[in-house]
């Protein structure tokens, strides 16, 4: 078994990350690999009893939304800020898993692990996610979609952990929605997911649109021509989103794996594309502490 080191401040981390140790957070994917022997550290670093408040709290900065790596995403889920300003955010957390995998797995952690079938990943590509490193030289920002460079890839330096993730609050988006397609109802790693947001006129037609998909390629794929096809179209004509379905089956190239092939993952991408005007789809809520 590894030796557990237990720090105190946000320095004593730092000073561990740059000596090669690795970090426990919620351990739900860490565990797994040190028991398929993917990886053997001989060290754990524990954040059980760090003091450093940024890890694992969220805060209201003005326009953005800041997110400790270390919150789990039951805290996220039960959050009055992320509810108000992120529901397609909770909607995927709430498929993530199993209650105890969410009680104990991090946002940090889901990102980190940067698969394509990643939960949280495709919600946090359409809402402009920001990743915050810190290292003993200081701290930086990048894009979520900059970061994930692969599956299992990431642009972190060896010494630096991920610290914080910042989300602009949206108020461009009137409607939020993720879905999931897999093997079951529950428990289910992902076939193919699809995050999307979408901002309406007043009667009604698409001004707006953010869409981004899951499973679908190496890292979480956008597809902006698309969403151009689905600019002006009225939520309520199935022909503009027919049309729209058409254009993301030509628009991807996805993966094939154990789980789905090519052809299927293309033509499910075009069916998640249809359901957005047969709803219901989540609607932003409004005003201070709206849940």
């Amino acid at each position: 078994m590894p030796a557990v080191i237990l720090p105190q401040t946000l320095d004593e981390l730092l000073d561990l990350k740059a000596q090669g140790h690795t970090i426990l957070a919620g351990g739900t994917d860490l565990f797994v690999h040190m028991r398929n022997k993917k990886i053997q550290p001989q060290t754990l670093v524990c954040l059980d009893q760090l003091k450093d408040k940024g890890l694992r709290e969220v805060a209201d900065t003005g326009d953005e939304i800041c997110i400790g790596a270390a919150v789990t995403h039951s805290r996220l889920i039960q959050n009055p800020l992320v509810q108000q300003h992120f529901p397609v955010l909770i909607q995927a957390l709430d498929t993530l898993g199993s209650p105890q995998i969410r009680n104990m797995g991090t946002l940090g952690g889901n990102i980190m692990t940067a698969s394509p079938a990643g939960d949280s990943l495709p919600p946090l590509y359409v809402l402009d996610a920001q990743v915050e490193l810190a290292g003993k030289n200081g701290s930086r920002r990048m894009s979520l979609s900059r970061f994930i460079t692969g599956p299992g890839a990431t642009g972190l330096n060896p010494e630096e952990i991920l610290y914080r993730i910042w989300i602009p609050k949206q108020p461009s988006y009137d409607l939020h929605h993720f879905e999931k397609v897999g093997h079951r109802k529950s428990l289910s790693i992902a076939i193919l997911s699809m995050a999307a947001l979408i901002g309406l006129t007043g009667d009604r037609k698409i001004r707006a649109v953010r869409l981004a998909w899951g499973s679908l390629g190496k890292t979480i794929a956008t597809s902006p021509e698309t969403e151009k096809r689905l600019m002006g179209t009225p939520m309520d004509d199935p022909a503009g989103f027919i049309l729209a379905a058409a254009r993301i089956r030509e628009e991807v190239s996805p993966i094939s794996d154990v789980r789905a092939g090519a052809d299927y993952r293309r033509q499910v991408a075009g069916n998640l594309v249809l359901r957005l005007c047969q709803g219901p789809l989540e609607p932003l809520k409004q005003g201070p502490g709206a849940v």
